[in-house]
């Protein structure tokens, strides 16, 4: 058997965990500390996940354990410094999105790690969800013909009233921007993985609920170099009707030249071809960890890949593609008008 990756992680909020328990089921890889600043938050995920080390300070724990890798879990204003540190001590990289406060300085950071040579990959997770590996799937082999829309709908409903996102992700509060930079990312890139490149975009953005920051509500559009186009039709004020709101995160439908592909919000996919009824399509689907066990699918493509020097999905190269976008929504949103991608 190939020799273990030995890995650290820097943060133990609430997303880490799903994080950290995915890191469990895979063999190849023993994650041998975790760094955060509370102390109490760590000792808890240390002990819940039999990790050996603990630290505070993560640049102690990045020279003293020596890992293969470094998985970053924390909020994106701390991205630019830990990953330079890391890239500095010739370590590879998993980093959390947000890859970073700002465009300008996403482009930066990914220059400084690339010039010192090291792997780096952004946890974008979405696209590793099972519904969306088999939609591609479906796609690929041609069954709805060509493309013509691609559309998502999300309400996330956690976002209304006065306790707003305090539960699990308090800081999205004071995010000056919310709905794409934080979540219309994640479709930006599942968009892109279905449909390829986009050639321009339209968005009207909303703030729903007074007491935030950014937008809570929007509509993108998409327009793609292969004449389809996207829509994600979402808000995080008001509240689905599905049993598991966060397991599909909506519902998705997608028109080809050959007939339709539908998700439906208990991860059920069906293919109606024109002329056609609707039929179930049989697939594989757990509900374990987070939205369909997508960051173990993540982390078990990423030691893969590791292991065989293989090519990222989500490298940094490619995520940047979806930071365009993401900048052309905000500013089309701005201006009222299509903007170039």
């Amino acid at each position: 058997m190939t020799k273990k990756l030995k890995g650290v992680a820097i943060g133990a909020g609430y997303f880490s965990r799903f994080q950290y328990e995915a890191w469990t089921r895979i063999p190849e890889v023993a994650i041998t500390a975790l760094c955060d600043l509370n102390t109490t938050r760590a000792k808890e995920v240390k002990n819940t996940y039999l990790i050996k080390k603990q630290y505070q300070d993560y640049k102690e724990m990045l020279i003293q354990e020596k890992p293969d890798f470094v998985d970053i879990i924390t909020p994106p204003e701390t991205h630019f410094e830990m990953c330079c540190f890391a890239a500095d001590q010739g370590i590879d990289i998993i980093c959390q999105k947000p890859l970073a406060p700002t465009y300008e300085e996403a482009i930066r950071l990914v220059a400084y790690v690339k010039s010192k040579g090291v792997r780096f990959v952004v946890h974008e997770n979405f696209r590793f969800q099972p519904w969306h590996r088999e939609i591609k799937k479906i796609i690929d082999h041609n069954e709805i013909g060509d493309l013509f829309n691609l559309n998502f709908r999300s309400r996330l409903g956690d976002g209304w009233g006065n306790d707003a996102y305090l539960e699990r992700q308090p800081y999205f509060r004071d995010y000056e921007k919310l709905l794409i930079y934080e979540t219309g990312v994640h479709y930006i890139d599942t968009f892109r993985y279905h449909a390829g490149e986009i050639k321009n975009v339209y968005a009207i953005l909303k703030k729903l609920n007074p007491i935030i920051k950014g937008e809570d509500c929007g509509m993108m559009i998409l327009n793609f170099k292969n004449n389809a186009h996207a829509t994600w039709d979402a808000n995080r004020y008001n509240e689905s009707n599905y049993l598991s709101p966060r397991y599909t995160f909506g519902e998705y439908l997608i028109d080809g030249s050959k007939g339709s592909i539908r998700l439906y919000p208990d991860g059920k996919i069906t293919i109606q071809l024109l002329g056609q009824n609707e039929k179930e399509h049989a697939y594989t689907h757990n509900d374990i960890g987070f939205a369909g066990d997508c960051c173990y699918l993540f982390q078990r493509d990423y030691v893969d890949n590791m292991i065989f020097d293989g090519v990222f999905e989500t490298n940094v190269d490619n995520y940047l593609k979806n930071l365009s976008a993401q900048e052309a929504v905000y500013q089309s949103a701005k201006i009222n008008m299509p903007v170039e991608v």
